[in-house]
């Protein structure tokens, strides 16, 4: 029987965005570690936003790069990995790495930069003590194809949240990878995420009515029509990556629902203050 299709109805207006942490709050940490997550959770944020990888185990790991050797100093491609390889690698010494000549620095748990599973940053969220969100992309091109978005939608079933009213929701800039999380679990939030303006007449008639738009902040500055097209469709629109308070005037003037930052705590300031 042929499913009809959801369609999404508007959030209530807010009285300002979601604030989502980029990586973990990834201007102060390394990205993608425990340690990011947990300072950005500190610092108040709303939602974490995460990149995920499939290793050559099966496992999915919060990683961006297909590659090493920008977090973790090595050649290695995440993909043609075991999950027990990646975890003898420090992807936080990186981001400071004179840390260990600094006598003030507070000592760092080796725990909190290693690499992170999704599983386990699920887990983090859920057990925290306010609603969190999280929102999870989906990298391509990759050798295992759909099998990330599979292994995605039944890590999310094993909390319950491949249904509606579930806290984490999907983003890629692969339609065929958004298209098969819909497919798999029609009632989770999914977002387009658009890397080129120009590419929103293509994407336009073929994304689901329900689904949220996610643009670029450089686009919507570089291509305002982008960002008023979106408004006058109705669409909800999540922007990423808002630094700047010019960046976040613009989100602002347009209402967008969610603002995904590298400063969780800064964009919060400049927002509650």
């Amino acid at each position: 029987m042929r499913r009809t299709p959801r369609i999404r109805r508007p959030r209530e207006p807010a009285s300002r965005p979601q604030v989502v942490a980029h990586r973990g709050s990834s201007h102060e940490s390394a990205e993608h570690t425990l340690g990011a997550y947990v300072r950005a959770l500190d610092e108040g944020a709303e939602a974490l936003e995460c990149d995920v990888r499939l290793t050559a185990d099966g496992h999915l790991v919060c990683v961006h790069d297909r590659d090493l050797r920008r977090t973790a100093a090595t050649h290695g491609v995440v993909s043609t990995m075991n999950l027990a390889e990646l975890d003898e690698l420090d992807f936080a010494s990186w981001k400071n790495p004179w840390a260990d000549l600094d006598d003030e620095a507070p000592d760092r748990d080796p725990e909190e930069g290693r690499v992170l599973t999704l599983r386990r940053l699920m887990e983090m969220v859920a057990d925290y003590d306010r609603r969190v969100e999280l929102a999870i992309e989906t990298k391509h091109p990759t050798r295992y194809s759909g099998l990330v978005e599979r292994r995605v939608v039944e890590t999310l079933g094993d909390l319950g949240w491949d249904r509606a009213g579930s806290p984490a929701r999907v983003m890629s800039f692969s339609l065929n990878a958004v298209n098969r999380v819909r497919r798999m679990a029609p009632d989770l939030d999914v977002v387009m995420l658009v890397e080129r303006a120009h590419l929103w007449p293509v994407l336009r008639p073929v994304v689901g009515e329900d689904w949220i738009i996610g643009p670029g902040v450089r686009e919507l500055r570089a291509h305002p029509g982008l960002g008023r097209h979106l408004v006058r469709a109705g669409r909800e629109i999540h922007v990423w990556t808002v630094n700047t308070p010019e960046d976040l005037d613009l989100c602002l003037d347009l209402g967008v629902t969610a603002v995904i930052t590298d400063r969780p705590a800064y964009v919060l300031g400049l927002l509650d203050g």
